[in-house]
């Protein structure tokens, strides 16, 4: 299975501390933390998001 070695992650918005998004990343080829700007619907505006482990 090619899906094998991708794990889940959370993005957390910054500001508001919520974790509004999930993804999938490998992390054999993407070894630096996840960042990314995303729309936060609690603040109603966009923010930087970064990765965080989900529970599994």
């Amino acid at each position: 299975m090619a899906n094998a070695v991708r794990i889940k992650i959370g993005l957390k918005c910054q500001e508001s501390g919520d974790i509004n998004y999930t993804t999938w990343k490998n992390p054999k080829t993407h070894t630096e933390k996840f960042e990314v700007k995303k729309y936060c619907p609690r603040l109603k505006k966009h923010t930087t998001h970064k990765e965080v482990k989900l529970k599994s």
